[in-house]
């Protein structure tokens, strides 16, 4: 099933996903990314550092857009061109990040579109906000 092309996108539409951070997501990327700063995966370190314990990597957090964007609005057959990102509020183990995205301009003479994307912990704090510019799914 392919995704909304650019003609069946609206400036306003949303969509999000949802996910509980674990110590295996965080220790799982921190292998793949090769970032193993101590904040991250050691919690005596983390315990002395401003965060006061250990925090998710922003690019793990980040990353969920790209979840949103490629499974969900546009969709399959998406390609995710770029994306700003603004750390606002650490990630602890465990949180719940909601990642929203918002459609906020259409350009269809080159099949892009523009997405506002923000991320928010289970107390409804602002943890990430930006930006993501993706190509839709060609028409049939």
């Amino acid at each position: 099933m392919t995704g909304k092309t650019i003609y069946e996108l609206r400036v306003g539409d949303t969509a999000f996903f949802e996910k509980t951070i674990t110590d295996e997501d965080v220790i799982l990327f921190a292998g793949v990314s090769g970032d193993m700063n101590p904040v991250h995966i050691d919690e005596t370190y983390a315990k002395q550092s401003i965060f006061k314990g250990r925090i998710c990597h922003g690019g793990l957090v980040s990353a969920l857009f790209s979840t949103v964007l490629g499974t969900t609005l546009p969709g399959n057959g998406t390609i995710y061109l770029s994306q700003s990102s603004k750390f606002v509020s650490p990630v602890y183990l465990n949180d719940t990040i909601k990642a929203m995205v918002e459609v906020v301009e259409i350009i269809e003479s080159r099949n892009r579109v523009i997405f506002k994307t923000t991320a928010i912990n289970q107390h409804e704090q602002v943890v990430i906000v930006g930006e993501a510019t993706v190509m839709p799914p060609k028409c049939d």
